[in-house]
């Protein structure tokens, strides 16, 4: 029997420096009626959606702060919990998170058809660096504003097995399999990326299809259902990807946005078909081999043992 879900990639244009947070979240609530109006049950909005993508400048550390927000609601967003409550649509909704105890993540915030929270994702594959660096047209400093999160964890809603990812995780095979494992049905993957490459320009004319490449593979090899939503269109003076695409387990696009802006794409996607491809040719229990793959897990074990024993040294220099 078919399992069907209507879902959306709620893509966003640019957010200006100056746009406040009243305006991005009403422009949220409109995609999110669109959505519905379209019968979607679910709506995913991109990586860090309700500021501009800050990390392009280095600054103080406290001056960053007005960019992360430091309690879920909150008295901007709570109308878009309101009326996605008011709808009956769930949504997943990236943005910078500050915690009490004063850690920094980037974050996917997973809510359910009723407005309660079903989980909290926090990005685990963090690009680009700490410091100014004078040569690049622009900075990527991720690096100074997040900490890393340790895990890719998948929950059950909407009468799927949901996963979240964000960015630069989209391009690292480990971070499908980890969920693919957990046998992971959706994946949401919302995404900020600058058109061009400072590290590497030969790669910049690639970047749309290295992103649809690494999403279809990702899909094909575990399975699963891909949301990959972005915020395209040129922001404070930088161009970044748009083509926003909903991706089947066969890893064919079978929904994709088509223009730089706010649209929303929707599909209604029947997840028994990922029982397609999860019970043949990716069975894991009958054709995956973990006594080969030793090296990927001991050089992280090795990792995690330098780290700790270094967390054992640093009391006895100081």
């Amino acid at each position: 029997m078919p399992r069907y879900l209507t879902v959306a990639a709620a893509q966003m244009g640019p957010i200006q420096r100056a746009d406040s947070r009243t305006e991005v979240v009403e422009r949220l609530i409109t995609l999110l009626r669109d959505a519905a109006d379209q019968n979607a049950e679910f709506v995913a909005f991109p990586e860090l959606t309700l500021t501009t993508f800050f990390p392009r400048w280095v600054m103080p550390i406290e001056e960053a702060d007005q960019f992360y927000e430091t309690e879920m609601p909150n008295t901007h967003t709570r109308p878009l919990w309101d009326e996605a409550k008011r709808l009956g649509v769930g949504f997943a909704l990236g943005y910078a998170q500050k915690t009490p105890d004063g850690h920094r993540y980037n974050v996917y915030h997973l809510v359910d058809k009723t407005g309660e929270t079903v989980g909290i994702y926090r990005k685990v594959h963090i690009p680009g660096h700490h410091e100014f660096e004078p040569w690049r047209l622009f900075q990527h400093a991720e690096r100074r504003y997040f900490e890393p999160g340790d895990d890719f964890p998948v929950w059950n809603v909407f009468g799927a097995t949901v996963g979240m990812a964000i960015c630069n995780d989209r391009r690292w095979s480990e971070t499908y399999r980890v969920m693919g494992l957990q046998g992971v049905e959706l994946i949401v993957i919302g995404y900020n990326t600058p058109l061009h490459y400072a590290p590497d320009p030969t790669q910049t004319p690639l970047q749309s299809f290295h992103n649809h490449l690494v999403m279809q593979a990702g899909a094909y090899q575990n399975g699963t259902y891909v949301i990959g939503v972005a915020k395209g269109g040129v922001e404070e003076g930088v161009e970044s990807l748009a083509q926003s695409a909903i991706i089947a387990p066969s890893g064919q696009i079978i929904r994709q946005a088509i223009t730089t802006g706010d649209e929303v794409v929707v599909a209604r996607i029947d997840l028994e078909q990922t029982k397609f491809y999860k019970g043949t040719l990716f069975d894991f229990e009958r054709y995956r081999v973990p006594a080969a793959y030793r090296k990927i897990a001991e050089a992280g074990l090795e990792a995690e043992i330098e780290i700790l024993e270094l967390a054992e040294m640093i009391p006895e220099q100081l």
